[in-house]
């Protein structure tokens, strides 16, 4: 079976680099919303990037790289949703746009308003930011509050993603639920409104950490762990599609996006 598992692997991975040596002008693979059957409910691809800049770093992504992601998605007639219209779809299958996609970035760097705001503003698509609250105003690498104020009357949402950017795992019950709550109250004294989504730092988190984010009174919280996000998703540990720089980052971006569908239905990998 696991021999069996491997040549299936090998041959999506075979099958989507020949089409990565095409013309990207295929449509998606992610399945349309059925009305008829709205129990049976659609994945959700979230992305998952950090910088947007001109940095030689897996995390940055060049702002003409992000501009032909978005290019991509958008003649191939994605739709950007917010975390508020995810979750009422999960709970309550509300109806979403065709081919809707979630696009968030972690921290909060400066070049997601320099480079990336602009860019998703040209497409007509919002994202969702988690940010390290006490880098904000703080680090001349991240975004001021007043930016932050700008891109929320835009359409950008804004959740927590701790007040230091620490492991939660390496820290004391105390000093998580002070990351969490502190990040919590400076959202809500600069934005008016308290946060209702969560970003584990670094990716690390356990069962515990789930519980202490719920309490804390977040809504749900997002991983880096690769994958879609469906009805049977633990909401507190939902997964995204990383977004990385490489030697060819549009097909990285291509594969990832397509072929997380794919390596769902086989149960590769757990929506």
């Amino acid at each position: 079976m696991n021999k069996r598992k491997t040549y299936i692997t090998l041959g999506i991975i075979l099958f989507f680099f020949c089409i990565s040596l095409l013309k990207f002008d295929s449509t998606s693979v992610v399945a349309s919303y059925n009305e008829n059957n709205p129990i049976n409910l659609q994945n959700i691809p979230i992305l998952n990037y950090h910088k947007v800049d001109i940095l030689n770093h897996a995390l940055s992504v060049s702002p003409q790289e992000f501009e032909e992601q978005m290019e991509y998605l958008y003649k191939n007639g994605y739709h950007t949703i917010t975390p508020d219209q995810l979750m009422a779809y999960l709970k309550s299958c509300k109806e979403l746009p065709d081919k809707p996609i979630l696009i968030t970035f972690d921290d909060g760097y400066l070049d997601n308003y320099t480079n990336a705001y602009p860019i998703l503003k040209k497409y007509g698509f919002t994202a969702t930011i988690f940010l390290v609250t006490n880098l904000i105003n703080h680090d001349d690498r991240f975004m001021t509050w007043d930016q932050v104020r700008e891109m929320q009357k835009n359409g950008i949402v804004f959740g927590s993603h701790t007040a230091n950017h620490k492991s939660l795992t390496t820290l004391t019950k105390e000093q998580v639920m002070s990351e969490l709550s502190e990040s919590r109250d400076e959202l809500t004294r600069q934005l008016g409104k308290p946060p209702k989504y969560f970003a584990y730092p670094t990716g690390t988190y356990n069962a515990e950490i789930e519980e202490m984010v719920r309490a804390n009174k977040y809504k749900a919280a997002f991983t880096i762990e690769y994958g879609q996000v469906g009805a049977d998703s633990d909401l507190y540990s939902l997964q995204r599609i990383p977004i990385f720089k490489g030697q060819k980052t549009f097909r990285s971006f291509f594969i990832r996006l397509n072929g997380a569908p794919i390596l769902e239905e086989l149960g590769l990998i757990k929506s």
